[in-house]
């Protein structure tokens, strides 16, 4: 799956994207948050604050229990302000 980085957790992630093999027993969002998290440090930062992350799958807004594909593009963001 492809999965998307943007703002400031693409600066603490260092990476704007990145291809991830959906690993066995990673269903949902927060379960590939939480496998993210054990691939370093950089990324235990960037998922530091979960009430500051939004999600999309597939470009559509989604909750974290949202159900994951192999085949689903993911991407994180802060919040969107408009003005």
């Amino acid at each position: 799956m492809k999965v998307l980085y943007f703002a400031w957790l693409r600066q603490r992630t260092g990476t704007a994207q990145e291809d991830v093999a959906l690993p066995a027993g990673v269903t949902t969002v927060t379960e590939l948050v939480e496998h993210l998290r054990g691939q370093g440090p950089h990324y235990v930062r960037a998922f530091q604050e979960m009430k500051a992350v939004r999600v999309a799958v597939n470009q559509q807004y989604v909750p974290f229990d949202h159900p994951l594909d192999d085949r689903d593009e993911v991407a994180f963001f802060p919040p969107v302000t408009g003005g």
